[in-house]
């Protein structure tokens, strides 16, 4: 029977996969022409690791060489990055056209001599080459092969001859990586035709329905539609994500081994999300983990955590591109041109928020004094929240100067990040209730800022949406969005948790005041925590 394989090409004949025909067909109609004897494009097929690039290119790849009118050959240089000498690059090159067009082998020792070899005086026919990793490369080879496309591709449109009769025969390019043509490593001046570029997008629901229809039909052991559900919205069709949680539910793992004669159940995939996130290692994730804690581009993924306003997403800022081609950003469209930026998924998100808590608050001191009075903020009969802030108010004011003494603060006015302080918060209440019998996760609804922190206690389910207080035209926004979220959760109490460096007592009187959506039927308390001079 198939099996889901997360790492890796997928081997179409022992893998459950998704065809992504279209892709594939698209992928040789450019790089063939759309009138061939004019010649095919020179492109690049960009996208985050682990969208399925190298896959659908080699798939293209078989299609492509089953075509007797081209010389056609994919070409990996992943190997290439490790060499002490980066022509090497162009030699590997050189040698793997040589060994397809059954060439004379001589060593490639120039530029000039590179160029020379996609002439008709060495190619019988056409070549059609895909170059996987292309990104991976020394910029300066980056930059400097794809300068002799570049002269190619000017010599071949003003060659009168058709496609198969041209001085130089090199008629498809497909570069695989995003770095090469689009951000802070732009080749000036390359006229491949980036409109015509593919990007490589992540599974569509239905494509991701249809794998685990497969399985259920391979194996009839059922998977619940609920499950399917939640497989693609935590992953958003990141292609390595889903096939993971396929191969988790249905392979198993120390600690959960499938039972076949029973349905995968909602509770079956809470407790393998659980294990996901906090203890099976996933090379895949921990190089995003990996890549989000880098130097300057923590500070950016702090800042996404933001909840004031959304961050635009631009290729050409080199952060930006970075966190996208490792999969730790995506974005989604706000406007009719406009786009912001967003969590790849919320696994990933929930992964970052994880991480960067425990990161900041390994150690957070005592939660409260012990004669406090436990059971009147949270019994059996349930949580009092604003009780439970106050202490973590009377906590953060106590602790204030030892717990964020050395938090990250901004470059530009040396504030601390908000999103410490929801780091602390979601620390302080994980901690408060282990031993209490509840449970508290993080939510992130929008990917993008919008922060939740929910707690199951005594079979009741508490939502608290954090913001910051901005001011009075956004506190009345706030209250709204808060009144739409709890429909969504089903309950009729929500709590607004607002940081804000101070308020006294009579403006805390006036916005503390609890809201009614009688329309939907809900309560929304806002209540406001001091951070203090951040």
């Amino acid at each position: 029977m198939r099996r889901f394989s997360s790492y890796g090409p997928v081997d179409k004949d022992i893998h459950f996969h998704v065809p992504r025909t279209e892709l594939v067909r698209s992928a040789c109609a450019r790089l063939c022409g759309e009138i061939p004897e004019k010649g095919g494009h020179y492109i690049t097929v960009w996208g985050p690791r682990q969208c399925g690039m190298t896959w659908i290119m080699r798939e293209a790849l078989w299609q492509l060489q089953a075509d007797k009118r081209f010389l056609a050959l994919k070409i990996n240089l992943g190997a290439a990055q490790y060499e002490n000498d980066p022509f090497q690059a162009v030699r590997m090159i050189a040698e793997k056209i040589q060994d397809a067009g059954k060439l004379d082998k001589t060593e490639i020792q120039s530029f000039r001599e590179f160029s020379a070899l996609f002439s008709n005086q060495n190619l019988k026919k056409p070549l059609i080459q895909i170059l996987d990793d292309f990104d991976s490369l020394d910029e300066s080879m980056i930059a400097a092969i794809a300068d002799v496309f570049r002269t190619i591709y000017i010599d071949r449109c003003e060659d009168g001859a058709d496609a198969f009769h041209k001085r130089h025969l090199l008629h498809g390019v497909a570069l695989l990586g995003v770095r090469s043509l689009i951000g802070e490593n732009d080749v000036k001046g390359v006229p491949f035709e980036v409109q015509r570029s593919m990007r490589i997008p992540n599974l569509t629901f239905e494509e991701v329905w249809s794998m685990f229809r497969w399985y259920t039909k391979e194996s009839d052991h059922v998977v619940g539609t609920e499950v399917i559900e939640r497989i693609f919205y935590e992953t958003r069709g990141q292609p390595g994500l889903v096939s993971w949680f396929g191969q988790l539910l249905t392979e198993g793992y120390e600690g959960h081994c499938p039972d076949r004669s029973h349905p995968i159940t909602s509770d079956v995939f809470k407790a393998v999300f659980a294990d996901a996130m906090n203890i099976l290692p996933n090379s895949n994730v921990l190089n995003v983990v990996g890549k989000a804690r880098e130097g300057p581009c923590k500070e950016t993924v702090l800042e996404l955590f933001e909840t004031r306003c959304a961050m635009p997403f631009r290729f050409d800022a080199p952060r930006i591109d970075f966190l996208y081609r490792n999969g730790v950003i995506d974005w989604e469209k706000t406007g009719e041109a406009e786009k912001a930026v967003r969590f790849s998924s919320p696994f990933v998100q929930k992964r970052l928020f994880n991480y960067f808590s425990r990161e900041l608050f390994q150690t957070t001191g005592r939660l409260y004094d012990p004669m406090t009075d436990i059971e009147a903020v949270a019994g059996q009969s349930g949580i009092d929240v604003p009780g439970l802030m106050k202490l973590y108010q009377t906590y953060l004011d106590r602790n204030r100067q030892w717990l964020l003494k050395n938090a990250p603060r901004r470059k530009t006015d040396l504030r601390i990040f908000e999103a410490v302080f929801h780091f602390n918060l979601y620390m302080y209440l994980a901690l408060f209730f282990q031993d209490k019998g509840g449970k508290v996760f993080p939510e992130f609804p929008t990917g993008n800022g919008k922060i939740d922190i929910l707690i199951r206690h005594a079979e009741k389910l508490y939502a608290l949406e954090l913001k910051s207080f901005k001011d009075r035209y956004s506190y009345k926004q706030a209250l709204a969005k808060a009144a739409e979220y709890a429909v969504q959760l089903r309950t009729d109490r929500i709590y607004l948790v607002f940081f804000i460096e101070a308020i006294d007592d009579e403006n805390r009187e006036v916005f503390e005041k609890p809201y009614r959506d009688d329309s939907a039927g809900v309560v929304v308390a806002p209540i406001f925590v001091e951070t203090g001079d951040a």
